[in-house]
This record gives structure tokens, C-alpha cells and sequence, in this order.
């Protein structure tokens, strides 16, 4: 396989389906029902790590898929050996995507129960595409999280993701560092991801390197003659204050210094990290190199980091693996993609879907995510999901209240309202371009910053209010009401 950028690597993803769609899909046709219209929703349940928020992320990989959906004759083929008959067979031979597709932009703090990603079109077209739609937004979503946490945690000291070699596979690292950079990390240690999406590659050495040389000092004095304007050693192959942080200094010194350049940092990457990262530091100021940075690595977390800046460790840049590429912590991104509407005599017909857990009963109907802003402070107050067709006006007193405890009202004044989502596709064409990627970030970081910090702590944080419009909540009450009664 050649690696390209998606889109690119000569590979058609659009077998990449549960089986179960395909099944669903002949039955639809065999029914007259392939062009039925139909409105789906892909929405999450909870944070990850019990957190307040997440953040939207594998927008562009979704698009890329999206326009290029073909089924192969390799694609028909096994489809044939698996029993499909021919009628349904030449359909997706000659399949076009022809729906419309809205999703909240990447970098969006996103909340429980909001659709992400909707879409709206022929039903077997929008059934085909669901577990890519829920694969790519799933994925970079949960890392870009876990990202976000970690960079809030290192407060304002610079985060790189260092997790390729952990990933769950190659398009892991690939996307995993992708959407790590959109949650606030600057560069991660996959190179491939600044060859496709521009994410600096970063990197130095490892310990094989020093253990390569005859002694930690030659191993020091020969890579800082390969990059005298750019030297971070790895202080911690043998012992970082015995000779480690000694070596360094001194290969600073003779190869660094007479080139006209200043070290850039040293890296530790075992031990007591907070400990050592404060007699580094003074070891290092007491030789003359204050501006020379401590960067820390080692199965680095949040609240790993957090502890050890709270102990008054001396480390300026962290280097997260394997915690941050796999979110050890909450590997899963609980993302679903339900069926809200269907198309009856040309008017949207709402479906919901009932369960004995509550918190399974889906939102019906065509809708619309809004975010309102107090004007005044400029942060988020709560979301809004209305009817598709309904306007928020801002000229006039707003009264929200809390779908499930709906005594809980509060009218807002003087905000502004914000559609979530935007159109990427209209009839299948796709008519959204993507910002640049460290457009994207910095968005990100805004949009983070315009939540109330109780929102953003990472215990028991504030539940950030995702409030139904009354038109929409009278709608699925109906329908509560009608589906209990017909049983």
C-alpha cells in the first residue's frame, strides 16, 4: 500500500461497512424504499474521562471518504459470493452519493445528546455511510479530548504527542496525531503527519544512541555537532545527576557554544521526574544555561502532569505517548448514529426510538444545535436544539429550561445566538471547505475559552446545559406519549 494522504493511497474505503447496513440496504430496495428519504444524527452519550466536554474533530476525513464513495468490482464481487442478486448488485454499481450532510465544525467543544453530524437523503445512502460517519468522528473526537485535557493541564508549557509506536495502527498514529494537534499539542513524533497535514515532526534521540558510543560524554559531543542549533540530549540512560546532566553541560560547552549557538533543552524520560527536574534546573542555571528547557516524557497523563506541576516540578515541555494516542483512560468514544425523521407524501415524518434506559431514548426529528453567548462576557451560556426550521431572536428575552427537570428555567438576555453545524455536502456535493489545520487549532483554543471554568475542571465538573427548544420538546413528548400508549 502506497501511504498517501487519504484520498490519495489508492485504496477505496467504501466496503468499510458493517455487514449489517449492506443487509438493511437490499431489504430497502427490494421494498421500493431506495429512495425513501430519511434524516439520521450521529450524537454522543458522555464525556470521556467523566469530563465536562469534548471537542469535535475528523471533519476532513469524513469529507474525503464521503467524496469518494465507489463501489469496486472487487466490492461486487464479494457482495455476489455473499448472495446479493444482481438488480441490487447494478445499483451500487452505479451509486452516487446524493445526500445532505451538516456537521459541527472541528475544534467545537461539543456536549451529551447534541447532533454532531447530521444527515439527510435516500435512506440506503445514508444507512451505507454509517460506520464511517461514526469511525471518523469517533476516533480523532476521543484524542482531540484527551489532547485538550492534557495541554489544560500542562498550563501554557508546550505538549508534543509522542504515541505513533502505540497506537492501534498506522491510521491510529496517523489521525491520532492529527486530531492531538487540534486539541492544543504543537508537534507530534510521527513524521508522516507533517508530510500529510503540515503537524511539525519533532524528535531527538533515544537512549540506543548514547549506548551506541563508548561513553554518555562522546555520545552528547556527537549529536551536538550534527544539530548545534537545535541539541535536546536524553540525560537519563545512566544516571541524570551523576553524569547525565554533567555531560551535557559539557558538551554544551564544547560543541554548542563555540558554534555560536545555545542548547536548546535536555529530556528526562525515567525516575522521579518532579524531583529531578529541580535539581536539573539548578544544575543547569548554575552552569549559565537558564534558557535551556526540561522536557519530560514517561507515561504522562493530565494528572500526572498536574501533580507534578502542583509539586513545583521544573519541567517547561512534556512529551505524551501512549496515555494520550490510545486515551488509555476512556478509550472509547461513545458516538451513535440514529434515525430521527423520515420523508412521508413529501413532508419529514419524526421517529424516536424507546428504551427501558432512558438515557438510550433518542431526540426525533430534523434539527438544529445552537450555542448561545452572554454578549457581555462572551462565554457559552448553554446549547439549544430546535426544529431545522426555527430561528433563535436575539432581539428578545430567550427562556430555556432543562428537557428532563423542566422546572429548571432561566431566561437569558442580551447573548447571542450560533447555529452549530455547518453544510458540507448539498445533493452529494461537497460545497465546505475545511480551514487549515492551525487555523483549526487556534479555533479550538478559543472555542475552549469561552467555557466557564467549572465547566472545564477535571473533577466533577459543572453539566454544561443542552436544552430542547419547546417546539422540539413538545414533539418528542407527543411521540413519547403516542409510542407508550400504542403498547
Amino acid at each position: 500500500m502506497t501511504f498517501k494522504r487519504d484520498g490519495e493511497r489508492g485504496r477505496n474505503l467504501t466496503a468499510l461497512m458493517d455487514f449489517y447496513e449492506l443487509t438493511m440496504a437490499k431489504g430497502y430496495f427490494n421494498n421500493g424504499m431506495a429512495d425513501s428519504e430519511a434524516v439520521f444524527d450521529m450524537f454522543y452519550r458522555s464525556v470521556p474521562d467523566s469530563g465536562g466536554f469534548a471537542i469535535m474533530a475528523g471533519v476532513q476525513q469524513l469529507i474525503e471518504y464521503l467524496e469518494s464513495l465507489t463501489f469496486s468490482e472487487n466490492d461486487i464481487a464479494l457482495l455476489r459470493k455473499k448472495g446479493f442478486d444482481e438488480k441490487f448488485l447494478d445499483y451500487l454499481r452505479n451509486f452516487k452519493f446524493a445526500c445532505d450532510v451538516w456537521a459541527v465544525p472541528e475544534g467545537t467543544p461539543i456536549f451529551p445528546g447534541e447532533p454532531i453530524v447530521t444527515v439527510k437523503g435516500p435512506v440506503i445512502q445514508a444507512q451505507l455511510i454509517e460506520t464511517m460517519v461514526l469511525l471518523c468522528i469517533n476516533h480523532q473526537s476521543l484524542i482531540a479530548t484527551k489532547a485538550n485535557r492534557i495541554v489544560r493541564a500542562a498550563q501554557g508549557r508546550t505538549v508534543m504527542e509522542f504515541g505513533s509506536r502505540r497506537a492501534q495502527g498506522f491510521d491510529g498514529a496517523i489521525y491520532g496525531a492529527r486530531a492531538a494537534y487540534i486539541g492544543g499539542c504543537v508537534g507530534t513524533a510521527c513524521t508522516m503527519s507533517e508530510r500529510d497535514f503540515g503537524i511539525p515532526a519533532l524528535g531527538t534521540m533515544a537512549h540506543s544512541w548514547v549506548q551506541m558510543f563508548d561513553t554518555e560524554l562522546d555520545a552528547f559531543c556527537a549529536y551536538a555537532r550534527e544539530y548545534p542549533d537545535n541539541c535536546t540530549l536524553l540525560v537519563d540512560t545512566y544516571n541524570v545527576l551523576k553524569s547525565g546532566i554533567p555531560n551535557a553541560i559539557e558538551a554544551f560547552k564544547r560543541e554548542v557554544l563555540p558554534r555560536g549557538f545555545r542548547p536548546k533543552g535536555v529530556r528526562i524520560d525515567s525516575g522521579d521526574i518532579t524531583y529531578l527536574s529541580k535539581k536539573m534546573r539548578k544544575m543547569l542555571d548554575e552552569a549559565g544555561f537558564e534558557d535551556c528547557q526540561i522536557v519530560a516524557s514517561n507515561s504522562l497523563d493530565e494528572y500526572i502532569i498536574r501533580d507534578m506541576l502542583i509539586q513545583g516540578a521544573k519541567v517547561d515541555s512534556f512529551g505524551v505517548g501512549e496515555r494520550l494516542i490510545t486515551a488509555s483512560s476512556a478509550p472509547v468514544f461513545g458516538g451513535v448514529y440514529k434515525l430521527v425523521a423520515v420523508a412521508h407524501d413529501g413532508e419529514l415524518v419524526p421517529k424516536i426510538k424507546i428504551s427501558e434506559n432512558v438515557g438510550k431514548i433518542t431526540t426525533p426529528c430534523f434539527k438544529q444545535p445552537w450555542r448561545l453567548y452572554d454578549n457581555e462576557t462572551g462565554k457559552a451560556i448553554a446549547d439549544v436544539i430546535t426544529l431545522k426550521d426555527e430561528t433563535i431572536d436575539e432581539t428578545k428575552p430567550y427562556e430555556i429550561f432543562d428537557p428532563v427537570h423542566t422546572w429548571k428555567r432561566k431566561t437569558v438576555t442580551d447573548f447571542t445566538a450560533k447555529p452549530l453545524q455547518v453544510q458540507l455536502f448539498k445533493e452529494g456535493e461537497c460545497v465546505y471547505t475545511c480551514p487549515d489545520l492551525k487555523e483549526t487549532k487556534a479555533y479550538c483554543t478559543a472555542q475552549v475559552g469561552t467555557l466557564w471554568d467549572e465547566v472545564t475542571r477535571f473533577e466533577n465538573p459543572h453539566r454544561y446545559y443542552v436544552d430542547l427548544s419547546q417546539a422540539l420538546w413538545d414533539e418528542k413528548q407527543k411521540l413519547l406519549a403516542a409510542k407508550t400508549d400504542s403498547e
